[in-house]
């Protein structure tokens, strides 16, 4: 049975694409009598037997040996189109942990869109999202990956806009439906030229060329770049970081799988694609220098956020970028480490952050407080997630950070600023946020405000005991440090960075009247991060401008030289063929007479060339 499971671990996509398809009728309108709930339901079921089979493979899987398949898709001449799969601990293990939240997702889902007709619609969208997400997770070719990332931006275009008639909603599907685009396009150039360069696109075909590869500084670099653009675009790393807190307009349990496992997904591209980033120094540095500074840049910018789902969005952009920072100095275990940590820790937020949404009909944060009484599990469960996000002890956050920095304290101490700043500042965020949700005084929308059903309240404590248990995890799979090779000096400047984040977060005076400061400079600073720099307004100016004066001229030129050429040489046929029709007799004798003539000026004209070329030659 257990050889059995291994041999069909391809499956585990399938489950959730067939759920999906099975969603359609409910989610079309085409079947009205059972309600959509009986369609979430099926999804749902298929969503059960993929994490159940991702798991039973999962506990064998270290007993085998990591096995390779290829699926033959299209095949002519030189052109071989193949799916490669992967199923090796850190693939299945990938499996695991997205069905497992995707099915923790949609328990919540059937709680927080119980109200909404459209719930079939939403959970057949979940279901293309799952498929996509696990097939990149097994996938061990490019040019597949490449096209699951697609889906992904389908999917997410699909459900930010779920609430389609409301005019935020669809601006910013498109915005980041767009911002990606710009990204997979570079992607897909450098998949095309890897294609040509090394003859595969299998990883592991790729690792082997990686080896022997002799290119200019010129091609690799250029490759590296553009490799590094389709992973930006999905982890909303600067400079396409913009969408991710746009997106937060559509309903919370598809943020709660974006922001957890969507960005991990183009971080594990990126993973995967460390071997072949590592021909260009251009390409590490690149990660190296948009990791940083998205990392501080993002984190700076949740501090001034007033909406709770964007002030959380802005630190999966923080902490991706740290993923980018940790490829970029080659630790792809530390990488690893960072996306599973963190996704967990997230998803169990943004659960947090949806059931007060969910009761007080609201994501302002200056219309909350006095929440930590009415919603133990709720808050609860922003404590743990929180706890796990940052470098608590012991917690597995802390852990990987110190895997990453301990290895990197001599070579390159500067690493180690950067994470003590995200952190602390990490800290300072969650801390002003559970302030202002959880303690103080309850506002109006707060003042009743009971705890969620069990439909969302099981998920949270599934994942709240979860994060509790991830050093465990950790430790069975043997990547914790012993502690006779942990770098103290490194564990004590995390820990007073946790320790100074919380005690500044509460200590600073929080008043809600205050969503902008009255003194001006504290306004000014507040406006700058609140605003996120004013990238949106520069890229207005200088990339939007310049795109919409080519428009213009484009536009221009189509309408007054294309048209106006095609235009004049219908009004000359026009003209001609309207004057030449008063020239007509119906006399057959007159129109021999023309056939003649025009024949005779014909053969006249063609003498006289043929004669003008004799004489040239003479």
């Amino acid at each position: 049975m257990n050889q059995f499971l291994f041999s069909t671990s391809w499956w585990i996509p399938l489950y959730g694409l067939i759920g999906a398809l099975l969603t359609l009728p409910w989610a079309m309108g085409l079947n009205r009598q059972t309600g959509p709930r009986t369609g979430a339901y099926i999804n749902l079921f298929m969503t059960v037997f993929a994490f159940g089979h991702s798991l039973f493979v999962f506990q064998d899987i270290w007993a085998q040996e990591p096995e390779h398949i290829v699926i033959n898709w299209f095949k002519a001449a030189d052109l071989d189109l193949s799916f490669a799969l992967d199923l090796s601990p850190v693939s299945v293990g990938a499996a695991v942990l997205i069905t497992g939240l995707s099915l923790l997702t949609q328990v919540y889902a059937l709680g927080y869109m119980e109200k909404d007709w459209a719930m079939a619609r939403f959970f057949a969208l979940m279901g293309f999202f799952e498929a996509a997400l696990s097939g990149l997770a097994i996938s061990d070719s490019l040019f597949l990956s490449y096209a699951l990332l697609e889906v992904l931006t389908l999917s997410t275009y699909l459900l930010v806009g779920f609430w389609y008639a409301q005019p935020l909603v669809v601006t910013a599907a498109r915005d980041a439906f767009l911002t990606k685009r710009v990204g997979d396009l570079l992607l897909l150039m450098a998949v095309v030229a890897l294609s040509s360069l090394a003859g595969s696109l299998d990883f592991s075909n790729l690792y082997e060329w990686a080896q022997t590869a002799e290119l200019s500084p010129l091609t690799s670099g250029l490759l590296g770049l553009a490799l590094i653009a389709g992973p930006a675009g999905k982890c909303a790393q600067f400079p396409l970081h913009l969408w991710l807190d746009e997106a937060m307009e559509g309903p919370n349990p598809a943020s709660i799988m974006r922001n957890s496992m969507v960005v991990a997904g183009g971080g594990y591209v990126l993973f995967k694609l460390q071997p072949i980033l590592a021909l260009s120094p251009i390409a590490l540095n690149a990660l190296i220098v948009m990791g940083s500074v998205t990392a501080v840049g993002a984190s700076l910018v949740a501090l001034a956020q007033i909406d709770i789902k964007r002030a959380l969005s802005h630190s999966t952009s923080a902490y991706m970028g740290l993923v980018f920072l940790a490829v970029g100095l080659q630790q792809g275990g530390v990488a690893l480490m960072l996306l599973l940590t963190h996704a967990i820790a997230k998803a169990l937020l943004f659960m947090s952050a949806g059931s007060v949404i969910y009761t007080a009909q609201t994501q302002d944060l200056t219309e909350m407080g006095g929440l930590w009484s009415r919603m133990p599990a709720t808050t609860s469960a922003f404590v743990v997630g929180s706890a796990g996000m940052v470098t608590l002890l012991p917690l597995g956050s802390f852990w990987a950070m110190l895997s990453w920095a301990d290895g990197l304290a001599l070579i390159s101490p500067w690493v180690i600023g950067i994470l003590v700043i995200v952190n602390g500042l990490t800290v300072l965020n969650l801390t002003r946020v559970f302030r202002l949700v959880f303690w103080g005084e309850p506002q109006q929308k707060t003042r009743r405000a009971p705890e969620v059903a069990w439909f969302m309240a099981l998920p949270m404590v599934t994942l709240t005991v979860t994060t509790l248990l991830v050093p465990l995890m950790l430790q069975q799979w043997y990547l914790l440090p012993g502690w006779d090779s942990i770098n103290w000096y490194v564990v004590a400047l995390l820990v007073l960075s946790t320790g100074l984040g919380l005690a500044i977060g509460s200590a600073i005076y929080l008043h809600k009247a205050w969503s902008r400061s009255r003194i001006l400079a504290w306004r000014f600073l507040q406006d700058l991060l609140g605003y996120d720099f004013y990238i949106d307004r520069l890229y207005r100016l200088t990339v939007v401008a310049i795109v919409a004066s080519f428009s213009k001229l484009s536009a221009w030129s189509d309408r007054y030289l294309v048209d106006g050429f095609v235009n004049l040489v219908g009004f000359i046929t026009i003209l001609g063929g309207q004057s030449l029709r008063y020239s007509i007799s119906g006399q057959s004798q007159a129109y021999v007479l023309t056939i003649i003539v025009g024949i005779g000026v014909l053969g006249f004209l063609m003498s006289w060339s043929l004669g003008l070329l004799n004489g040239w030659h003479l």
